[in-house]
């Protein structure tokens, strides 16, 4: 491969959560027990150096001493049109249905603002993003989650019926959809955004769509944008992209929206503009058109095959060695989401017990219920390999 993704990248004292805040309490895992160095496996952002065009960018910016107010130019505009087009297919689309977004996060809550009110019920699938639920249950939206449902071949899969129910009855008209779905990793078919979004069209429903992850698909799977697969569809979604994760930007902040209908566009506008939050940071907008040349596209090929690689290892590692773990192999994100609970069972174990033995050989995972499954670990597979290997050996060993 012609970039680095086996290098084992230091990165404490650098100002990453991933391994400065392990042991530091609140949500971040417990520090590991003496002999064990922490692998981190939790917050999802990756253990990769980014492509190098994003570094020349914001230097090449950085070597003119001013910094004042701005503009967006037009690179930042024509290149997200230009990665749109090559990497989903997207036909058509101009400046003037982009807009600035300081974080995916933000902009679905400023759709969510414009159409609902505290107290309105909105419509997820669960397991859920605790960042939807976190930000959401704050603005005072009452959650309504319709279960995602495995298959016979134990593939993630929406209840429609479900859906269609729960719309009615709780006279829902905004609904959040996740594609690819985290945490599940699930890349939707298109029959299936199809027939998604045929429901929401039925029940009058706006969907604000959160693809943040939709560069990163696995194993020959593709991502449909949902705006992409009807007319209807294209008019009543907001939908959110970013650089962030697929480049680990997270700590530069920035992404963006695009919106088609002009009533839509025009009602994020006026809710992102109350609070002058959303102004962009001169520095993400060079990032993300470093990102966005040509190398990036380049990077990012090799990205999905080495988390490709990843996720196949320990998928076919659980299914040799951790008997009660069951995991649906993700088919786009770097994400595993364990479900633990035959395990627990059958050993007399507690979630936190589990969680905890874990974190005690350094194996910093995260616990899987505040994103609704009971039984659930989440596991970031963005790492080398040999850190992968070396943490699945570890839980063979001392934990499972």
């Amino acid at each position: 491969m012609k970039y680095d993704f086996t290098t084992i990248m230091d990165r404490h004292g650098k100002d990453a959560i991933a391994v400065d805040a392990i042991g530091t309490g609140g949500f971040a895992p417990q520090a590991p027990k003496e002999g064990f160095d922490a692998i981190p496996m939790w917050v999802a952002d990756m253990n990769f150096p980014t492509v190098p065009t994003v570094q020349e960018a914001v230097i090449a910016r950085m070597q003119h001493p001013a910094f004042g107010y701005f503009s967006l130019p037009d690179a930042y505009f024509d290149s997200i049109i230009k990665w749109q087009e090559t990497r989903n297919g997207v036909q058509g689309l101009t400046k003037e249905c982009i807009g600035y977004e300081n974080g995916v996060l933000g902009g679905v809550v400023s759709a969510v603002s414009s159409f609902a009110a505290p107290g309105d019920a909105i419509l997820l699938h669960s397991p859920t993003y605790i960042g939807f639920t976190g930000s959401l249950t704050n603005y005072g939206y009452k959650l309504v989650h319709s279960p995602l449902v495995k298959d016979s071949d134990g593939v993630w899969r929406m209840d429609f019926d479900d859906m269609d129910a729960k719309l009615k009855e709780n006279h829902i008209h905004v609904a959040v959809f996740c594609s690819p779905h985290n945490p599940t990793g699930r890349v939707w078919e298109r029959w299936e955004i199809e027939k998604a979004m045929e429901v929401y069209r039925r029940n009058d429903c706006v969907v604000i769509s959160d693809e943040i992850w939709s560069d990163i698909i696995l194993g020959g799977h593709r991502h449909i944008p949902t705006q992409s697969v009807s007319e209807d569809a294209k008019n009543r979604t907001f939908a959110f992209y970013a650089p962030s994760k697929t480049f680990n930007l997270a700590g530069l902040v920035g992404s963006y929206h695009i919106v088609y209908n002009s009533y839509l566009r025009d009602r994020l506008a006026a809710t992102g503009s109350k609070a002058h939050y959303n102004e962009p940071n001169i520095l993400s907008v060079h990032a993300l058109i470093g990102a966005y040349r040509p190398e990036g596209y380049e990077w990012v090929d090799e990205l999905c095959q080495v988390l490709t690689g990843n996720v196949d290892y320990a998928c076919q590692y659980i299914a040799e060695h951790f008997d009660g773990i069951e995991v649906s192999k993700p088919q786009g994100t770097y994400m595993l989401f364990l479900d633990c609970e035959r395990w627990c069972r059958a050993h007399g174990k507690t979630m936190d017990e589990l969680l905890k033995a874990g974190w005690d050989v350094g194996v910093a995972w995260q616990d899987g219920r505040p994103f609704h499954g009971a039984y659930a670990i989440r596991v970031n597979l963005a790492l080398p390999l040999a850190r992968v290997q070396e943490a699945f050996e570890r839980l063979g060993r001392y934990v499972f």
